[in-house]
């Protein structure tokens, strides 16, 4: 599993259901139009194939063909790929896609080692130079960042196992204690020892409101908001909030509380309905160098404009890693102040959102967006 397959999907099994863009994508298949490559794929059901739209085999019944906006979608209905077209490689699944992923793989398994670049290029049979380039286009991340995140998933494995500090430093690969301390402190976001006691020592204060797209809960540690989820039970909420910081001491917001939080919860829910602009609170960001990467440059999209989760991949620097941009946008745990409701699909659907598609278009509809494809 690579450092992307443990984040939630936005994606689904169930094809577009937009009838305005049916006859135009049949249209472009018709045209065998290449420029669409990559942007859908019809499925034809007497066949159970599915294609791109460049596909120059001889073209199906329109009766028989069912647009889907992903490969992925496609084969979770029951398709299968086209063997003369490979759609896959069109979506960024071709052989150099498959190859890094199995490097990734290899990192995994060898994360308490040193795993050098030349010997990556060798498995590969690149250039070093040309490995970077191509791992980091499908990957997100450098070999040096993803094995340095593959190391750290293990220590925190060991560390929430119960293992001592020291132990759980060496069983993962790093030297010394001085290298724990500098090299995951700060992506852990407290110490070892106070991760190991599952944040034992940090005080996470909360507040919920009830809102027009229903409960909102917002939680902040010393450093800034960690947390803001939507829901429609408060109590389901701060279970979820206890999941994320499973051992730190939850506060209600109040006046023993670490943070203004009743203050910023109120400026918050003045956003919702449409009496402020959205506020800008500080943040506590914890996850991946690539998901933070991914959630800063959604920090810079600014009310009533949408990005496809395309452009967010490239906006990053890692143009071929458009699911793991989506992915990244669905482990989001920071909704509206980490705006990922303003990343759609590439024929502006909604795509997906962890808070429910109608939150995702109600907020989009508030912000402007005068039309919001399903």
């Amino acid at each position: 599993m690579t450092v992307f397959g443990e984040l939630l999907s936005p994606l689904c099994a169930a094809p577009d259901p937009a009838p305005e863009f049916e006859e135009t994508r049949w249209a472009r298949v018709l045209a065998r139009d290449k420029s669409a490559d990559g942007d859908f794929v019809y499925a034809v059901r007497t066949t159970g194939v599915f294609c791109r739209p460049s596909c120059p085999a001889r073209a199906a019944k329109r009766e028989n063909v069912t647009f889907y906006a992903t490969c992925d979608a496609a084969a979770a209905a029951g398709f299968r790929a086209c063997l003369r077209c490979r759609p896959q490689a069109a979506a960024g699944r071709d052989a150099r896609a498959s190859l890094m992923e199995s490097l990734a793989r290899y990192i995994d398994a060898h994360a308490h080692e040193t795993v050098k670049l030349s010997c990556l290029a060798e498995q590969a049979g690149m250039s070093p130079f040309h490995l970077q380039r191509v791992f980091k286009a499908v990957i997100g991340v450098s070999p040096k960042e993803y094995h340095a995140a593959a190391r750290l998933r293990a220590f925190k494995m060991r560390l929430r196992d119960g293992g001592d500090v020291l132990g759980a430093a060496f069983d993962a690969g790093y030297g010394s204690t001085s290298r724990i301390y500098e090299q995951v402190e700060g992506a852990l976001g407290m110490t070892p020892s106070s991760y190991r006691a599952g944040g034992l020592g940090e005080t996470i204060a909360y507040a919920a409101r009830k809102t027009s797209l229903g409960t909102l809960m917002m939680a902040a540690s010393d450093r800034g908001v960690c947390f803001v989820q939507f829901g429609d039970d408060e109590a389901v909420l701060l279970e979820n909030l206890r999941h994320e910081f499973f051992a730190a001491s939850l506060l209600p917001a109040g006046p023993t509380s670490t943070a203004p939080l009743d203050a910023w919860m109120e400026v918050l829910s003045g956003h919702l309905a449409g009496l402020s602009p959205s506020p800008e609170l500080p943040l506590d960001l914890r996850g991946t160098a690539f998901q933070i990467s991914v959630w800063r440059f959604l920090m810079r999209v600014k009310p009533g404009e949408v990005i496809s989760y395309t452009q967010l991949a490239e906006g990053v620097g890692a143009p071929r890693a458009v699911r793991a941009a989506a992915s990244a946008c669905a482990a989001n745990r920071i909704a509206v102040l980490v705006p990922c409701h303003r990343a759609l699909r590439a024929d502006g659907g909604l795509g997906g959102y962890r808070w429910g598609l109608e939150r995702k278009r109600a907020l989009l509809v508030a912000e402007g967006r005068k039309t919001v494809l399903l």
